[in-house]
């Protein structure tokens, strides 16, 4: 049964409230965290407590219990001239700014001549997420693992 200290393997679909596929997950490369360690987002880890392999559910999360509401303050007008001259800067592109010891990560929204529009916010913030999961295994963590915080399968495919 899914617990803390355990490592869980998911397959997932997710959706959005429209009802578009944003990611997925399956056997062959299933998403692996250790419960109880607030690696997936709270909602989803709260709705797969007490699961089982095998078990299926569909879940909607609501913007709280996953990224968050959208916070206006991080979506800035940034000049041209705050970015390296020789960095080409286009629209999706994704970029780290550390402001103190928060490390965030920005995604350019427009560019209007000079002016860099762009969002500090998660991409999936203020969305409501729909699961349908999956549950394909479930195993103790090891020490190192729980040490760790995290587990050690496949290829560290995390949310």
């Amino acid at each position: 049964m899914i617990t803390k200290d355990f490592v869980v393997s998911l397959g997932y679909v997710l959706k959005n409230a429209q009802g578009e596929e944003l990611d997925r997950a399956d056997a062959t490369s299933p998403l692996s965290y250790l419960h109880g360690y607030k690696q997936i987002i709270p909602g989803l880890e709260t709705e797969l407590e007490g699961l089982s392999v095998g078990d299926k559910k569909d879940v909607v999360i609501q913007p709280e219990n996953a990224y968050g509401d959208v916070n206006p303050e991080l979506r800035l007008k940034l000049s041209r001239s705050q970015f390296p001259p020789d960095m080409e800067i286009k629209p999706g592109q994704q970029f780290e700014a550390n402001s103190g010891d928060k490390h965030q990560v920005f995604t350019v929204i427009e560019i209007e001549g000079e002016d860099v529009k762009v969002d500090g916010n998660h991409p999936l913030a203020g969305q409501v997420l729909s699961f349908s999961i999956e549950v394909l295994n479930v195993r103790e963590a090891t020490e190192e693992e729980k040490t760790h915080g995290h587990s050690h399968d496949g290829d560290g495919h995390h949310h």
